[in-house]
């Protein structure tokens, strides 16, 4: 597989039938669905996990989100989705990425970007991001 940045972070997913939209190909909001997904899968497996967004009060949430529905998958694909961390302010925003591949041919199939930005919780007002995230997203940053 032909990765976009190198070290992804990866889900592998196949849709399943209730995935499937009038078209017979994987709809786009399943898409959605996995990048949240490998998104929070990667942020556990770095070690923040929800329990310790809400004991910090401050979470990193979706600013603006994009995705580029290259080509369609359909049911019973095999699939890996690749997240990655690709820029931060170090203060207040961060910028994840996404790629999902067809496993026997190797298309992407969607790239997808989400603009986070951190907040706290009890408010939802933007926040600093504490040293907790800064030590654990800023480490696993790939330069674009």
């Amino acid at each position: 597989m032909e990765w976009d940045y190198i070290n992804p972070f990866t889900l592998p997913v196949t849709p399943q039938a209730a995935d499937i939209d009038a078209y017979q190909h994987t709809n786009n909001a399943v898409y959605v669905q996995w990048c949240e997904k490998v998104g929070w899968a990667h942020s556990e497996a770095m070690g923040l996990r929800m329990a310790d967004y809400q004991r910090l009060d401050r979470a990193m949430v979706i600013r603006h989100g994009e995705y580029d529905y290259l080509l369609p998958s359909v049911l019973g694909d095999a699939l890996t989705l690749g997240t990655w961390i690709v820029a931060s302010d170090g203060k207040l925003t961060m910028e994840r990425r996404f790629q999902l591949i067809r496993q026997h041919d190797g298309a992407t199939l969607l790239r997808g970007r989400w603009h986070l930005v951190c907040i706290e919780l009890s408010s939802g007002k933007p926040r600093r991001m504490p040293p907790e995230f800064c030590h654990t997203y800023l480490p696993a940053m790939v330069r674009s």
